[in-house]
């Protein structure tokens, strides 16, 4: 009980890992200045964000991710800091791009904000240091896209010192980028003796940390998507520790081939289907339950307004392509989540991938019915991955899910235990 209690404490899984949480941060009192009330008042306080969000020409067709950073935005201009975002768009490969640019980003976040943000032509160089040198506090500075500059995804540490130029103190309130040794993520922060986690990272750690540290049973992990080789490392890990492991979307029909089924011209990985024979061998050896699916809707070509139908394993014909799990399928997954199914009822769920070619509507019934009844449970319920998100919100469920990440792969990597470069940087700082 009593280490429940503590996990419940602002900022104690950070703490745990020896990283500060800028509510802590800006706690702190100087030796030197014992009087004020934060460390954040009149600094220039540089935040790592991803707003590394989907356009449409220029205009923004999903702002979770800039909402998302909202929080940390407003907690350090209240705190009278002067705020700096930093953040990469897209892959513009090091060179200046109009297409790339952060302005649709600035002008969403002057809506949401309610105030003028300023951007600058780069991220670095004159007109970046004129602009900070003349900001007030509570003022924002958006900072031009990090990788027009090739240094960025080099992690070079001439390039970091240029930003750590720019500012005090270091903020990471980018999930979705600190798997990657970048300089914004992880040279920087090695150069700010003040640095912390913001409330989304710091919410992603919580979260992502309750799976790898004795989450609640019966665990359960829903894992779909087109490749099996996208998500060897956190099976592995998975088996370890999960209940019910629950397969759909097109890595099932490697781990279905592996089983001796005929996926007629289903996607197949067939260089990992031993592997995928070796991983249901390691789940029948730790009493893992494996759902994978056993019917399935199938077309002859991949059109949303192909005929299709329903077919069982054992049935396919050799022209057949799979799109989505099945009605009977759909049925045995909901009715697990229901508590219908062997262990009881969830008490923490991991969805990552759809069940089938999402993109279309016409395929999109399996991973609709998933992010609906993982909404009904009682669970401690956690979602990643671009697919699986934008379900829980077509569906409408987004409010009854207990935490949606914003960083797929970064989700993935965490709970597989891969070094994560960011999270790694911002330890040890300033005490």
């Amino acid at each position: 009980m009593e280490t429940t209690q503590k996990a419940a404490e602002p900022g104690a899984m950070l703490r745990a890992l020896g990283i500060l949480s800028i509510r802590d941060l800006n706690r702190e009192q100087s030796r030197d200045q014992p009087t004020r009330e934060g460390l954040l008042a009149q600094k220039r306080v540089l935040i790592r964000c991803d707003f590394n969000v989907p356009l449409d020409g220029d205009v923004i067709t999903d702002d979770s991710r800039i909402r998302g950073a909202i929080p940390t935005i407003e907690f350090c201009r209240k705190a009278d800091a002067r705020v700096i975002l930093c953040s990469h768009l897209g892959r513009p490969k090091g060179k200046k791009n109009p297409k790339y640019s952060l302005e649709p980003v600035a002008r969403k976040l002057a809506e949401l904000l309610a105030c003028d943000v300023l951007l600058p032509d780069d991220c670095i160089g004159d007109a970046a240091v004129h602009l900070i040198a003349n900001q007030r506090p509570g003022q924002v500075v958006l900072l031009e896209n990090l990788r027009f500059h090739p240094e960025e995804e080099e992690n070079s540490e001439d390039f970091a010192r240029k930003l750590a130029d720019l500012c005090d103190i270091y903020v990471d309130d980018a999930f979705g980028c600190v798997h990657r040794a970048h300089a914004s993520v992880s040279a920087l922060p090695r150069l700010m003796p003040a640095r912390a986690a913001g409330f989304l990272l710091e919410r992603e750690i919580e979260y992502l940390s309750k799976l790898t540290q004795s989450p609640e049973s019966p665990y359960v992990a829903i894992l779909g998507g087109a490749k099996v080789s996208d998500k060897i490392e956190v099976i592995e890990s998975l088996v370890q520790i999960v209940d019910v492991l629950v397969i759909g979307g097109a890595m099932a029909y490697t781990f279905l081939t592996a089983q001796g089924h005929n996926m007629g011209l289903s996607l197949v990985e067939r260089d990992h289907v031993q592997l995928a024979k070796h991983l249901l061998q390691r789940c029948e050896e730790r009493g893992v339950t494996v759902l994978l699916p056993q019917d399935h809707v199938v077309v002859k070509e991949v059109k949303a307004d192909a005929p299709s139908r329903i077919v069982d394993n054992g049935h396919f014909a050799d022209d057949d392509i799979a799109v989505d799990i099945g009605p009977a399928t759909i049925q045995t997954y909901c009715d697990m989540l229901a508590g219908g199914i062997g262990k009881g009822a969830p008490r923490t769920i991991l969805w990552n991938g759809p069940m089938g070619i999402f993109e279309m509507d016409a395929f999109a019934a399996g991973t609709m019915a998933l992010a609906k009844a993982i909404a009904q449970t009682a669970a401690t319920s956690i979602v990643g991955g671009g697919d699986s998100v934008a379900a829980v919100k077509k569906a409408g469920v987004t409010p009854l899910i207990s935490h949606v990440s914003t960083g797929g792969g970064a989700s993935l990597e965490f709970i597989s235990g891969k070094p994560m470069p960011g999270i790694a940087a911002l330890r040890g700082g300033r005490r």
